[in-house]
C-alpha cells in the first residue's frame, strides 16, 4: 500500500534533539520523496485520481501541473468533492510555480467550472482563488484628460436669462444658455445649435430628453465656469452626468466622473458604475471596475445584483443558462471580461516578470 512504501522513507527523529514529531505530520527522506511526486505526476497524467489524492493526504506537496490535471479530471468526472478539495488547496502552491500554464490552461478550466457549477462552496471557494491571483495591490488610479482652452463665460450667465439667445427645456423647465460658449463644447451642441425651426431660423427652443435638470445644470456648470472640483455629489448623480457627457461630447467631463466613481466605489455600487461605464464605452472605468471584482469576489458574490451580472438571474441559473450565454450578442460577457483581466495580471506578475 502507499502508507507502506511512505513509511520506508520516513526519516526517525534525532533522539538526542528530544524534540517530539508533530501529529500527523510525515517526515519523507528527499530520495523517496521525489520517488512519490514523480508518482503523483504519472497517476495525474493518466487519470489515477483517487491514487494522486491518497498520496496528496499522505504529505505529497501539490504542483502546479498534477494539481490542473487532478481539476480537470475531477470535473471530467463530476466529482465535486474531490474538485472543492482540490480547489481549497490551491493556496498551498508555491507562487514562485505560477507560470504561463495557469494562465493558458488553469484560468480556462477554472472560469469554466465557474460557469457551469450550481454548488455555492465550489464558486466561493474559485472567487476567492481569483481573488488571491490578482492580490491585494492597489488597482492602477484612472488619469485625467487634460482640458484643451475653450470659451468660457462669467458664472453669472449661468441659466441666466440676460442676453441668452437659445432656451433648453428639461424636464419641462427653461434652462437659458449663450450660442457663443456652447457652439464649440462639442459637436454634439454644435448639431443642435446648427437645427433650424419651421421658419428656416435657428431654433430658439430645443427640448433635451432622459436628463434630468438637475444633472443638465451640473454639465452646464462645467461648461460656464470651468474645472470640475465642484461637482461633488453621489455616485448616482455621478453615472447619470457621466452618461450626460457621453451623450453631449464632453469627454474631460466623462472622464472626471470616471475618476470619481472609481474613488468611491463599494460593494454595492460596484455593478451600478460597471454598467454604465460599459454602456458608455469608459475602458479604463470598465477595467479599472474589473479589477475591483476579482479583488472582491467573495464578498461581492455575496450580493445579487453582482452575481446575476456574471451568471444570469436566478431563473436562469437554475435553468444552468450562463450570464455568457444570455450574453452572445454581446462582445464579450463580464465573466469572459474577467478571465481577460485576469490573464493580463498574472502573465504582468508572474509570467512576462520573470523573463
Amino acid at each position: 500500500s502507499l502508507e507502506e512504501i511512505l513509511a520506508e522513507g520516513v526519516e526517525d527523529p534525532s533522539p538526542a534533539s528530544g524534540a517530539l514529531p508533530e501529529v500527523g505530520i510525515v517526515r519523507l527522506c528527499k530520495a523517496r520523496m521525489k520517488a512519490l511526486q514523480e508518482a503523483s505526476y504519472y497517476s495525474a497524467e493518466h487519470g489515477y485520481l483517487d491514487v494522486t489524492m491518497e498520496l496528496r493526504a499522505l504529505g505529497v506537496p501539490w504542483k502546479l501541473h498534477v494539481w490542473l490535471e487532478s481539476l480537470r479530471c475531477a470535473q471530467q468526472q463530476s466529482r465535486t468533492g474531490i474538485t472543492l478539495s482540490l480547489l481549497r488547496e490551491f493556496t498551498t502552491i508555491r507562487e514562485e510555480d505560477y507560470c504561463e500554464e495557469l494562465v493558458s490552461v488553469g484560468l480556462p478550466l477554472m472560469f469554466n467550472i465557474l460557469r457551469s457549477s450550481k454548488n455555492d462552496a465550489v464558486v466561493q471557494q474559485l472567487a476567492a482563488i481569483f481573488s488571491h491571483c490578482f492580490g491585494p495591490a492597489p488597482l492602477p488610479a484612472i488619469p485625467e484628460i487634460k482640458a484643451a482652452l475653450s470659451a468660457q463665460l462669467d458664472p453669472h450667465f449661468l441659466n441666466n436669462q440676460e442676453m441668452s439667445d437659445v432656451t433648453f427645456v428639461v424636464d419641462g423647465k427653461p434652462f437659458y444658455g449663450h450660442r457663443v460658449l456652447l457652439v464649440t463644447a462639442s459637436d454634439r451642441f454644435k448639431s443642435l445649435l446648427a437645427s433650424f425651426g419651421p421658419d428656416g431660423n435657428p431654433k430658439k427652443e430645443i427640448e433635451i430628453n432622459d436628463v434630468k435638470y438637475n444633472i443638465f445644470q451640473m454639465m452646464m456648470s462645467y461648461l460656464y465656469c470651468g474645472g470640475t472640483e465642484s461637482l461633488k455629489t453621489n455616485v448616482p448623480d455621478l453615472l447619470e452626468l457621466l452618461s450626460a457627457s457621453s451623450t453631449f461630447q464632453l469627454g474631460v467631463l466623462q472622464r472626471h466622473c470616471e475618476l470619481i466613481c472609481s474613488q468611491h466605489i463599494s460593494l454595492d455600487n460596484a455593478v451600478s458604475i460597471y454598467k454604465t461605464a460599459k454602456a458608455h464605452g469608459s475602458e479604463e472605468l470598465s477595467s479599472f471596475c474589473e479589477g475591483y471584482f476579482l479583488q472582491q469576489m467573495p464578498s461581492l458574490l455575496e450580493k445579487e445584483g453582482f452575481k446575476s451580472l456574471l451568471m444570469g438571474p436566478p431563473c436562469s441559473r437554475q435553468a444552468n443558462i450562463s450570464a455568457s450565454t444570455l450574453a452572445h450578442s454581446r462582445e464579450n460577457s463580464p465573466i469572459e471580461e474577467l478571465e481577460a483581466t485576469l490573464a493580463r495580471r498574472l502573465r504582468s506578475l508572474h509570467v512576462t516578470s520573470r523573463v
